[in-house]
C-alpha cells in the first residue's frame, strides 16, 4: 500500500488503516522505510491515530544514530511525496563509506537497481560492523483493569503513567469495554530488556491498588 502526504490529514488517515494490524512500514522489523515515513511525519499524531501514534511512539524511542543503523525498506511514499535524504557521511574521513541508504528511484524500482542498492547496503554494513549492537528493546500492550463502573479511569492512567524507569517509554492508549459498563485501560509501552523487568512493572501498576484490580500483558513482541 502506498500513502499520499503524510503531512495532511489524508496520507495519515491511511497510514494510519495501514498500522492497524502492522508493527512496522515494510516487514517485520524496523527500516529505514520507516525512518523516512517518521522524518515526513514529524510529530507525533493526535490520539484519534492510535495506531499511527502508537507506531510514531515506538520508532521516536530509537536514537538518531540506531535508526541510521536500520537495514532497507521499501518506501511506501507516492510519487510527488517529499522523501528524505540518506544519511550524511559521519566526518570528512569517512567519504568513502557514503552510501544513499534510501535511493531517490521511482516507487517500483527494477530488479537491478534493487539488486546494486543491496549490494551498497551490505558493503556499507560490513564497513560498520564495529559499531555497537541495537539496543535489545520489546513492545508490550497492558491491560489494566479497574475494581467496577465507578472507577475513575482518567485518574487510574494518569497514576499509571507517573511510573518512570530507566529504559520505559509509555506509548498510546483507549479504553477497551469488558461488559457491564466497565471499561479497561489499554496502554503500550516500550521497555529496554536489560534495565526494565515486566514482572516489576506490573507489580508497580498493582500498587494502585484503589484503582487497580489486576494487571495483564495482552502484547509481547521483541524489536
Amino acid at each position: 500500500m502506498a500513502f499520499g502526504d503524510v503531512k495532511t490529514n489524508q496520507g495519515l488517515n491511511e497510514l494510519n488503516t495501514f498500522l492497524a494490524d502492522k508493527s512496522y512500514i515494510s516487514g517485520y522489523t524496523p527500516t529505514q522505510a520507516d525512518v523516512q515515513v517518521f522524518n515526513e511525519v514529524g510529530k507525533a499524531p493526535a490520539a484519534s491515530l492510535p495506531h499511527v501514534l502508537r507506531w510514531y511512539n515506538h520508532i521516536a524511542s530509537y536514537s538518531a544514530a540506531e535508526r541510521q543503523t536500520f537495514a532497507a525498506g521499501v518506501s511506501p511514499l507516492k510519487a510527488g511525496a517529499t522523501t528524505t535524504t540518506a544519511p550524511a557521511a559521519a566526518s570528512k574521513e569517512e567519504d568513502d563509506d557514503d552510501v544513499d541508504l534510501f535511493g531517490s528511484g521511482d516507487e517500483e524500482e527494477d530488479a537491478e537497481a534493487a539488486r546494486i542498492r543491496e549490494e551498497r547496503l551490505k558493503a556499507y554494513a560490513d564497513k560498520k560492523s564495529k559499531k555497537p549492537a541495537l539496543i535489545a528493546k520489546s513492545s508490550i500492550i497492558l491491560d489494566v483493569k479497574p475494581w467496577d463502573d465507578e472507577t475513575d479511569m482518567k485518574e487510574m492512567e494518569k497514576q499509571v503513567r507517573t511510573i518512570e524507569m530507566d529504559g520505559l517509554l509509555w506509548g498510546a492508549s483507549k479504553l477497551v469495554p469488558v461488559g457491564y459498563g466497565i471499561n479497561k485501560l489499554q496502554i503500550m509501552c516500550v521497555i529496554e530488556d536489560d534495565k526494565v523487568s515486566v514482572d516489576l512493572l506490573t507489580e508497580k501498576i498493582q500498587e494502585f491498588e484503589d484503582f487497580v484490580q489486576s494487571v495483564d500483558i495482552a502484547a509481547f513482541n521483541k524489536i
